[in-house]
């Protein structure tokens, strides 16, 4: 018996969850209701997280002209929604980083997403009105569907590996998992950002990379994440070849960005992509 998508959610509540004072900061600033120094001092109560966010405050992805030695600082340079996005990005990786995988690297997993977040941020820089750094933590929350599939559904996930490997008209990862269980990746992810209660902006960048045509209320925001999924299929292979996602078309309309743009942002994924994964994990 297949198992559905609910009782699989149901089972990774149980598996996996943000800590608290992310789910508290995510709260806060959906609200609109807070002051930038009640988001700092709600993150310098857990004093991992803490660390984490300075360490990558400081750091070249950020380029700050001076140092940042308090999150408070950080909250006032950064802004609080860049600040959320950091903190869901760092809080993301942590919250699966003691769940042994037996199907997937989990420094492969997250490489690809690092690699995705970066092509996003690099695609959302040239358009006007998208956030880069909330469409880095998009980008790094692609495909964490995987990862529950591969974890609580390891003969299935398995399965799909090896049925995506040996079709010879080559289908997607996420199509396999559909005729398996009719579900795939993307709609786990979603799922999960949606208990998590993330901004819809996350949810539908997860759950519609693959289906662009379906984001209602962010078509550009998925179709960036989109694009940058193949980009970063192709950094990861140091080629532009056919061997990575098809793109689709639309999204080149719905974001007005020209395919040119393909090979800088695959090279500046390649520059940053393992000192970024370094810092975040």
């Amino acid at each position: 018996m297949t198992t559905s998508l609910s009782q699989l959610i149901e089972q990774t509540s149980d598996m996996v969850s943000l800590p608290q004072v992310s789910i508290r900061i995510n709260e806060m600033v959906n609200s609109g209701n807070y002051k930038a120094a009640d988001v700092g001092k709600l993150i310098s109560q857990d004093p991992g997280l803490t660390v984490r966010l300075l360490k990558v405050a400081n750091s070249p992805f950020y380029g700050l002209s001076k140092e940042v030695e308090t999150v408070s600082r950080a909250v006032t340079i950064l802004g609080s929604q860049q600040l959320r996005s950091l903190v869901l990005a760092t809080s993301s990786i942590k919250a699966f980083e003691g769940i042994p995988n037996n199907l997937i690297s989990m420094q492969d997993f997250w490489f690809h997403n690092i690699a995705c977040g970066l092509a996003a941020k690099y695609l959302a820089e040239n358009i006007s009105g998208i956030d880069s750094e909330t469409m880095f933590t998009a980008g790094l929350l692609h495909d964490i569907g995987e990862l529950i599939i591969f974890k609580l559904l390891p003969e299935m996930g398995k399965q799909a590996i090896l049925m995506t490997e040996d079709d010879p008209e080559e289908p997607e990862m996420y199509q396999t998992e559909k005729k398996l269980l009719g579900y795939d990746h993307a709609d786990v992810g979603m799922e999960l950002l949606k208990q998590w209660h993330l901004p819809l902006l996350f949810q539908e960048c997860t759950g519609f990379h693959h289906n662009i045509e379906k984001a209602s209320e962010h078509p550009r925001e998925v179709a960036v994440v989109h694009i940058a999924n193949a980009i970063a299929v192709m950094a990861e292979l140091n080629s532009t070849e056919d061997d990575h996602p098809e793109i689709n078309e639309k999204a080149w309309e719905i974001t007005g960005l020209d395919k040119s743009i393909i090979e800088p942002a695959m090279k500046d994924v390649q520059e940053q992509v393992n000192s970024v994964q370094s810092l975040l994990m």
